[in-house]
């Protein structure tokens, strides 16, 4: 297993993945609050590589998982009540993590979180910050065992995505 930073040739795996947990969520199988050609879609990830931001999970050559990492604080962030005040580039952020839903379970999501803060920590960031939707208890129970605690719940529409209750979650490295 490898984690790097996407390329082109990596967009339609992402997109396939994207798709692949649209349709656990539309058969009942997940429950995350995405919803197809909102949000994520294939421009999520091309916008993302576009910023040199978007990084996947590679096994044995398949991108199994994707997510976002950088400085970009969502304009929803403002309204949590982060327990860590730091300055703005000392923190890093985690977005849109995507495990393929038929590779769950094999630990891909511990590996990108635990990726995602070794990269905090060299570019010289104390503060992790992430969210996700309140109805994604898989998500939050994995972030909750790995040391993130949940700050606070925003109401928003979040990425084109109506009445969302957008938890916030940071863990501090200081």
């Amino acid at each position: 297993m490898k984690i790097l930073r996407a390329n082109t040739d990596d967009i339609d795996s992402i997109e396939r993945i994207y798709e692949n947990i649209h349709d656990a969520e539309e058969n009942g199988l997940t429950s995350i609050g995405w919803i197809r050609n909102i949000y994520p879609t294939r421009k999520t990830a091309q916008d993302a590589l576009n910023r040199n931001d978007l990084f996947v999970i590679k096994d044995n050559g398949k991108v199994t998982a994707a997510a976002v990492i950088n400085q970009i604080q969502v304009d929803e962030y403002k309204y949590a009540e982060w327990k860590h005040k730091v300055k703005e580039n000392e923190i890093m952020t985690l977005h849109c993590l995507a495990v393929d839903p038929f590779e769950n379970g094999k630990g891909y999501g511990t590996a990108f979180v635990s990726f995602y803060e070794d990269y905090a920590k060299r570019h010289g960031c104390t503060a992790l910050r992430m969210d996700t939707n309140e109805i994604n208890h898989r998500a939050r129970k994995l972030y909750k065992t790995l040391g993130y605690d949940e700050v606070g719940i925003v109401k928003c529409e979040f990425n084109g995505i109506p009445d969302v209750r957008l938890v916030c979650l940071e863990k501090y490295l200081g």
